[in-house]
C-alpha cells in the first residue's frame, strides 16, 4: 500500500492507495509549525478512523510546496510507517516528467504531479487548473512536453486580501451568485471573486488556446474546483485526486 501525501500552503491532503485505488483521503489544515511527532500523532488519528494500519504502508510519496514541513512530514512518515518518502520534483519524476522549462528545479511538486498525472489519465495535450492558495495552471502540449503555465492569487486569497482591507465587507460563503448582478452586498461580492475567477480562468486559457494552436482538455482541481467548474466555460473535468494521482504514478515508477 503506499501513502500519498501532497502538502500545500492551506491544506494537506493525504492519500492511501491500494494498487491503483485509493481507498481513503483526507483533507487537513497546513500548520507550519508542526514537528514530526504531531504530523504523526495526526496520521495515526485518521488511519485510526479509518481502520486502516499505518505498518501496512509499503511505500510513500511526497510533494510539498512548504520547505518547513517537507523534513517534518518525511520524519513522520518513517516513524509512523517505516518507509522513507519520495520526495516529488521535476527529477524524481523521471521519464514520466518532459519538459523543456529553463531552470526545472523551480517547477513546484504539486505541479510536477499534476501534470503526470494528466498526461497519463487524459492524453497529451492536457490543461491543468489547480484551485489553491495560488490558482495554478499547467499546460502539456500534443508531445506531451510541460511547457509552464500560469501561476495567480488564489480564489481564498483573493477574498481574504479584499475582507482584511475592506472594514465593511462581510465575510461570504464562497459560493457561486444567482446572477451576476449582484442584488446584495454579499451576491455583488460573490460575484466579483466566484464569477470573476470563472471568468479569469476563462480568459488564460482561451490565451493559452491561441499560443499553442490548438484546444486541449482542461481538468480542475483542489478544494473549490466544483465551484468553479460549474460557472467556466472551458472546464471539461474535475478531478480532486489528480496531484494524489500523480505522487502514485511517480512512486509506482520509482519502484521499478
Amino acid at each position: 500500500m503506499l501513502l500519498a501525501i501532497d502538502i500545500g500552503n492551506t491544506h494537506t491532503v493525504i492519500g492511501v492507495y491500494a494498487g491503483d485505488t485509493l481507498q481513503a483521503m483526507w483533507r487537513i489544515a497546513t500548520n507550519r509549525c508542526d514537528a514530526a511527532d504531531e504530523l504523526r500523532i495526526k496520521l495515526s488519528t485518521l488511519f485510526s478512523l479509518e481502520g486502516l494500519a499505518l505498518d501496512a504502508m509499503r511505500a510513500s510519496a511526497l510533494a510539498s510546496v512548504v520547505p518547513q514541513l517537507t523534513e517534518a512530514w518525511t520524519h513522520a512518515i518513517k516513524d509512523a510507517t517505516g518507509c522513507t518518502a519520495l520526495v516529488c520534483s521535476a527529477k524524481t519524476a523521471g521519464d514520466l516528467f518532459h519538459t523543456n522549462y529553463p531552470n526545472p528545479n523551480e517547477i513546484g511538486a504539486d505541479r510536477v504531479a499534476d501534470a503526470v498525472a494528466a498526461r497519463a489519465l487524459y492524453g497529451a495535450p492536457a490543461i491543468v487548473v489547480d484551485f489553491g492558495t495560488a490558482t495554478n495552471i499547467e499546460v502539456i502540449d500534443r508531445d506531451g512536453t510541460f511547457l509552464g503555465g500560469v501561476i495567480a492569487p488564489g480564489v481564498q486569497t483573493s477574498a481574504n486580501a479584499l475582507f482584511s482591507h475592506g472594514a465593511q465587507l462581510p465575510t461570504i460563503d464562497l459560493v457561486a451568485p444567482p446572477a451576476v448582478i449582484g442584488r446584495s452586498t454579499i451576491e455583488a461580492i460573490q460575484s466579483g471573486i466566484m464569477l470573476g475567477e470563472a471568468d479569469r480562468v476563462d480568459g488564460l486559457v482561451r490565451r493559452i488556446f491561441e499560443q499553442l494552436g490548438y484546444e486541449a482538455p482542461v481538468i480542475a482541481t483542489g478544494g473549490l474546483a466544483p465551484v468553479i467548474a460549474q460557472t467556466a466555460t472551458t472546464i471539461t473535468a474535475v478531478n480532486s485526486e489528480i496531484t494524489l494521482e500523480g505522487l502514485r504514478l511517480i512512486a509506482a515508477r520509482a519502484a521499478e
